[in-house]
């Protein structure tokens, strides 16, 4: 493994970190739109929206130097929404609105427009014409579809470093091969 090849702004380009921009930017346009000011749900929500989208960020650049550090801070982005679809589904659940069955035509259309649309404009646009119930629900496919990109990416790590090892072992390796070329 060079230890010199990664660049750490390559997060721009990860699918989970696109996605989780469009998170957070649709969960900001939600709570606005339709939590109170004072509410404390209105600041974790956005709070908890952008620790995932940070720790993305974090995590890679993180990984240039520890593959744990990396590791565990996309653990906590996954973690951060994982605690804001709790936080949607308690938000449809205490007001009776409809939670989208997993197999409902809306939830296949959502997916199907989570896959192919990786800008927030494009959801903020949808948002503007929905209503609370849809976009908490537009929200929840959405954080469905990040949980498993995180957690292939975090596998996807996890076997890179057993096969490649660490930052300590890229410098060991570094200084053998030097010693060996003297």
């Amino acid at each position: 493994m060079d230890i010199t090849r990664q660049n750490n702004n390559l997060y721009r380009n990860l699918i989970a970190y696109r996605k989780a921009v469009v998170i957070y930017d649709l969960t900001y346009h939600f709570c606005e739109r339709f939590i109170s000011i004072g509410d404390r749900t209105k600041d974790q929500m956005i709070q908890a929206a952008r620790s995932g989208k940070q720790n993305i960020v974090e995590g890679k650049a993180a990984s240039l130097t520890s593959a744990e550090t990396h590791l565990k801070l996309l653990g906590v982005a996954r973690y951060s929404f994982q605690e804001l679809l709790e936080d949607y589904i308690d938000y449809l659940r205490t007001r009776n609105l409809r939670i989208w069955e997993t197999e409902s035509k809306e939830v296949e259309a959502m997916r199907e427009l989570g896959i192919k649309h990786r800008d927030s404009k494009f959801f903020l646009e949808l948002a503007e014409t929905r209503n609370d119930e849809v976009i908490a629900n537009m929200a929840i496919v959405l954080l469905y579809q990040e949980d498993v990109l995180l957690r292939k990416h975090i596998e996807k790590q996890i076997k890179r470093f057993v096969d490649e090892g660490g930052f300590k072992e890229s410098l060991t390796k570094a200084r053998i091969d030097k010693k060996k070329k003297k």
